[in-house]
């Protein structure tokens, strides 16, 4: 399917790509584009039906296509953003590495670790940069919360925690294919808290070990988990918690917490604030939606503007992206640790996805 003309050449100075996918997720990354037009230019978009494609907004001269050989075979794209269901990932980005696209991929990177590394790995040998949209890492705020972390002003880390009490409605799970592990890989851990969760793992670092319960509870009906809650053991005696759910009615804002030697930093949607033990305060960032409510999309795309310009810049630049492939592999490995110590009743040694010798409690 094509339904308008060839699109004009790209200018040097403006990194042509395309769109992998026009679901419910995309409008972001449309915007986004939108916002970068001076940055960016548009070639296609593809989805997998006519009827998919009909109601998406494509400015011109880009153009629709449902073949995605249409894109792959287009030399002139050099990069493509892949907003496909996760299942469909790792296929799609390695025909696009293969064909020498750039790619920044929609979260998680794949329904599970290995084919996650899987993906990474194809984009490594072929040479070409992966970012993955976990945005909330570039939000302003938590940008601060890094630099204060990093500078070890909060003092040497005593315990953590992350908490992600949002609501989903069954009619969310209804849709063919929400909350499975075929297609999206399980529930609340890989699709909604992943954000949040990525965000602690990128501040504290991944822990020694896990040990997690997940359940599914009678607020829903769906294969994968809607509830769980975790302890993460790290190197030097400082301990995590984790807590999931999308049964919370009727959601509530994403909470992240560092306790240090020195001080308390608490980042709540957007918003951090830091009190440090000598008196001094610190406030930076603003309340912002999170999707965390009855409508998934009720929050403010500046962060995906600010991952897709940072992908922009790294390819042009040749260097890596903020949030690259493999840093997000980490997130990924500590899901699989919830979900398999909460199997065997085992704490999840990292990076070893079992522990010989555990007893079931």
């Amino acid at each position: 399917m094509q339904d308008q003309p060839a699109a004009a050449a790209s200018s040097p100075d403006r990194l042509r790509l395309a769109v992998i996918g026009a679901g419910l997720g995309s409008a972001p990354h449309f915007q986004s584009l939108a916002d970068l037009a001076g940055e960016a230019d548009l070639a296609w978009v593809y989805g997998r039906s006519a009827g998919r494609l009909a109601g998406v907004h494509v400015p011109a001269p880009a153009r629709k296509t449902t073949r995605l050989e249409d894109i792959l075979d287009d030399a002139s794209v050099q990069a493509v953003l892949v907003l496909t269901p996760p299942n469909t990932h790792l296929d799609i980005v390695q025909r696009a590495a293969r064909a020498g696209k750039h790619v920044l991929v929609e979260k998680p990177l794949e329904i599970d670790l290995d084919r996650a590394t899987r993906l990474v790995q194809a984009c490594e040998t072929a040479g070409v940069t992966l970012a993955v949209m976990l945005q909330h890492r570039l939000r302003e705020a938590a940008v601060g919360l890094q630099t204060l972390f990093d500078a070890g002003e909060l003092g040497r880390l005593v315990s953590a925690s992350a908490s992600v009490r949002w609501w989903r409605a069954q009619s969310y799970y209804n849709e063919p294919g929400r909350g499975t592990l075929a297609r999206d890989g399980g529930g609340v851990l890989i699709t909604q808290a992943i954000h949040t969760l990525d965000l602690l793992l990128s501040l504290t670092g991944l822990p020694e070990r896990v040990t997690a319960l997940v359940a599914t509870s009678p607020v829903h009906r769906m294969e994968g988990e809607d509830t769980a809650a975790a302890l993460l053991h790290y190197a030097g005696g400082a301990i995590g918690v984790v807590q999931a759910t999308t049964a919370a009615y009727p959601g509530f804002p994403e909470r992240i917490e560092l306790n240090g030697t020195l001080g308390t930093a608490t980042l709540e949607s957007g918003e951090l604030q830091v009190r440090f033990a000598n008196g001094k305060h610190l406030a930076l960032g603003a309340r912002q939606g999170s999707g965390g409510g009855a409508d998934p999309m009720a929050f403010n795309h500046a962060a995906h503007r600010t991952v897709l310009q940072d992908f922009i810049r790294a390819v042009q630049a040749g260097r890596t992206p903020a949030v690259s492939g493999r840093s997000a592999l980490g997130v990924q490995q500590v899901i699989e640790s919830i979900m398999e110590s909460s199997r065997t009743g085992c704490a999840i040694s990292l990076p070893t996805a079992s522990q010989p010798g555990c007893r079931r409690r």
